[in-house]
């Protein structure tokens, strides 16, 4: 079932009756009749019909003759669960006036995302909740509690270990977050301050989520070979949930540059592997060959970023330093595959290298690659996109029934510099891409990566699957028309073929048109 011309043949087939009782039906507030509906967990499309009563759907089943306020025609249409976003960056535009519609997430089909991700984000969970919610939501939003900003709380940028009393300190303020309603601890073991934590650091830290039934979700030690290399920094994440039963997640999974091409095949056996043991060990992926980061963290080596920008600045102003730094600098462009492959997405100081490489700019500034990166470090904090995976490992990811989809994209003004196209397409282009040209996937199973197995991953118990008693977050597309728009070079547009996506039991577009409608909520997990 990977062709859309396959899915839109009328079939015969029998009606699923799902809490359709005999008595006298209630007055719907919507129903949504004479769509493919696919109900989230792997299952084939069914012919039903959806019931919404408020929030929740009410009943699923033959109710094209219920009383109904409005009765949507789904007719050729997919219907779906709202997508959920396990990794997004989103939450500082959602707290704006500005961007708190999340019209980019909302045409993705999204209605749910998992904020504060890589160790970032802020501590006090409670005060984020207030600015999300101070302007409305187009979106729900549920939150992490990032470990990087709770170590640079207690310990300051500084590369050393915690003493007992801060691990301690450490461990409140997870607890804390985790009592507020935090999903888990989210991990950035390759940024500082998180790098600089050992693994023990981080086993007393997942000691107190799983106490909760919460998730590490961490970008990993080293995605390539910077370090302990990938393969060793993926069984970092099974031994802490190993020594801690917390549940595992390898964020935006990849094997990043050349020298680790193919790794996923150990990758994939390691995590087969600490399955087999009973180990809840999970990765979510997005569907691109090129990630986004800081300039610095891409090929700025570790050593020389203790202690934050301003000090990195003041050693490339000692002749000394500044060669080293260069020559780690050197080999941390060749891990990411050369100069041409590392295209400015933001710069502030300069907006007019945006969506231009590092090879061209250095051209243009008769430099070397390296020298014109310490230049414009000086100047500022560039933002990169780094082309840097491999088709295979890209598949051999994908087609894991434990990969969740995510986006690690933003939300930002349209126009705003050239951002990483996964702010405004990463689902559609799961599906068009991986789905109905590539055939990589089937359909149920590309949907179940970005609804069920994700609210089953994360505890979120009343979204990503389309049953009666669940909440009515609902997407419903075209399938000859879902895709994605945004490009590398022109990243500002929106995704296509989103026909209704309902939040809450409300329509955030309706008819293939937003309506402003701002019914997103703050879940807070077991509340």
């Amino acid at each position: 079932m990977r062709k859309i011309k396959n899915l839109l043949i009328p079939v015969v087939t029998g009606l699923l009756m799902v809490a359709v009782a005999c008595a006298p039906q209630p007055e719907y507030d919507i129903v949504i009749t004479n769509g493919f509906v696919f109900d989230g967990a792997g299952n084939p499309w069914v012919y039903t019909d959806i019931g919404i009563i408020d929030d929740e759907i009410a009943a699923m089943g033959n109710l094209r003759n219920a009383p109904a306020k409005r009765t949507i025609d789904a007719s050729g249409l997919f219907v779906t669960p709202g997508f959920i976003d396990p990794h997004s960056h989103a939450a500082g535009g959602l707290s704006s006036a500005e961007l708190s519609h999340a019209q980019p997430i909302l045409a993705q089909g999204v209605t749910t995302l998992i904020t504060n991700p890589c160790g970032g984000g802020p501590v006090d969970l409670e005060s984020q909740r207030e600015r999300l919610l101070e302007h409305g939501l187009g979106v729900n939003v549920g939150q992490l509690v990032p470990h990087g900003s709770i170590r640079r709380a207690v310990i300051g940028n500084e590369d050393r270990e915690a003493t007992p009393e801060e691990i301690e300190e450490m461990r409140s303020l997870v607890r804390e977050a985790m009592e507020y309603g935090s999903f888990g601890l989210s991990t950035g073991l390759f940024y500082t301050p998180g790098i600089y934590a050992p693994t023990s650091e981080i086993i007393e830290l997942s000691e107190v989520v799983a106490e909760y039934g919460g998730v590490h979700q961490s970008h990993i030690r080293d995605e390539s070979n910077y370090t302990i290399g990938v393969v060793k920094s993926v069984q970092e994440i099974i031994d802490i949930s190993e020594a801690t039963g917390v549940t595992g997640i390898v964020t935006h999974i990849k094997a990043l540059g050349p020298p680790v091409w193919g790794a996923s095949e150990d990758i994939v056996r390691m995590i087969g592997e600490a399955r087999e043991m009973g180990l809840e060990i999970f990765t979510d992926q997005y569907p691109y060959h090129a990630s986004a980061t800081s300039l610095i963290a891409a090929i700025i080596p570790t050593w020389s970023r203790e202690g934050g920008t301003g000090e990195l600045r003041e050693r490339l102003q000692d002749p000394e330093l500044r060669e080293k730094i260069r020559e780690g600098t050197i080999e941390n462009i060749e891990r990411r595959g050369g100069a041409d492959r590392l295209q400015f997405r933001r710069f502030s100081a300069d907006p007019s290298i945006e969506g231009r490489t590092l090879e061209n700019v250095a051209n243009e500034r008769n430099l070397d690659p390296v020298e014109t990166a310490f230049e414009l470090i000086m100047e500022g904090s560039p933002s990169v996109v780094s082309f840097n995976m491999n088709d295979d490992d890209i598949a051999r990811f994908m087609t894991q029934s434990w990969n969740m989809t995510s986006s690690d994209g933003g939300l930002v003004e349209m126009g705003e510099g050239v951002p990483h196209p996964r702010n405004y397409g990463t689902f559609p282009r799961r599906i068009r891409k991986y789905v109905f040209e590539d055939e990589l996937q089937d359909i149920e199973e590309a949907i179940r990566s970005m609804t069920s197995l994700t609210s089953t991953v994360f505890g979120i118990n009343d979204r990503g699957v389309l049953r009666p008693g669940m909440k009515a977050d609902i997407a419903v597309f075209d399938p000859a028309r879902i895709t994605d728009r945004a490009i590398f070079t022109d990243p500002h547009q929106l995704s296509e073929g989103m026909v209704y996506v309902i939040v809450n039991g409300i329509p955030a577009i309706d008819n293939g048109e937003f309506t402003g409608d701002l019914s997103g909520r703050v879940l807070l997990m077991g509340k």
